[in-house]
């Protein structure tokens, strides 16, 4: 079977960027982008995401953090849109599914027997990828959907996103210099350009490295599970609509 993996060369007058993506890996991988921190949340990326992931990234860190964060967001999207080629025997399905949700498991079995009202109501056969995430106090949530239409949600951060740091917070943690919206630059470039839905959501939790850690490991089971192959449906499009 056919190994997904893409690479990807960035630049502009802000960032230079180098990316090599398996998707069918091992969890390994090698990350500099000159963010000690930002460092330690793509690692845990690539391990519970269990893709192996080189990233390299030169960037205006002398201006701030923003060019960095951002354009790598956008550089590991344009990987996996690329290492997902056509998507045909991708599957959809996660963990922290209710009973009733019509994208559950026991749902995906009876796809095919779909009447034309349900397929209305639910867009297509498409199922997506769930994962919550605790993190001591914290506790986030991921929903993914490869669908070929970028959006991002982000939710119960907005009163983090740009909260004003005392020179003690500055100097206390590198994860309280890392705002959490920078967070959301990564995942938004992410979103538009791997082409998905993409609903992040801090159900509740504020010590600043738990939260940001939360939001990246419940990114990484949510893509895994999104990029797993289903053998029920190998050669074919996850899709009523015949295109992603």
């Amino acid at each position: 079977m056919k190994i997904r993996q893409a690479r990807v060369r960035r630049e502009t007058n802000e960032t230079k960027i180098e990316v090599d993506l398996t998707i069918d890996g091992k969890g390994k991988s090698s990350i500099k982008t000159g963010i000690p921190f930002f460092d330690h949340m793509l690692t845990l990326f690539a391990k519970h995401g269990v893709v192996d992931l080189k990233l390299r990234c030169n960037g205006d860190l002398d201006v701030d953090a923003h060019h960095t964060v951002e354009d790598c967001g956008i550089a590991l999207g344009q990987a996996f849109f690329e290492a997902l080629g056509d998507k045909k025997g991708i599957r959809r399905y996660g963990t922290g599914f209710e009973p009733t949700n019509p994208f559950s498991e026991d749902a995906a079995r009876s796809a095919s027997s779909a009447t034309t009202e349900q397929e209305t109501a639910h867009g297509d056969a498409r199922l997506t990828a769930e994962a919550y995430v605790p993190m001591d106090e914290c506790l986030a949530r991921c929903v993914i959907d490869f669908s070929g239409r970028p959006y991002l949600v982000w939710r119960g951060l907005d009163d983090l996103a740009h909260k004003r740091l005392s020179e003690e917070e500055k100097t206390q943690d590198m994860s309280s210099a890392f705002r959490f919206g920078l967070a959301r630059e990564f995942f938004q470039g992410f979103a538009n350009e791997a082409r998905c839905n993409l609903h992040l959501e801090l159900l509740y939790g504020d010590e600043p490295h738990h939260v940001v850690e939360a939001l990246f490991k419940a990114f990484a089971k949510a893509v895994d599970f999104a990029c797993q192959r289903d053998s029920r449906i190998a050669g074919q499009l996850p899709t009523t609509k015949g295109k992603l």
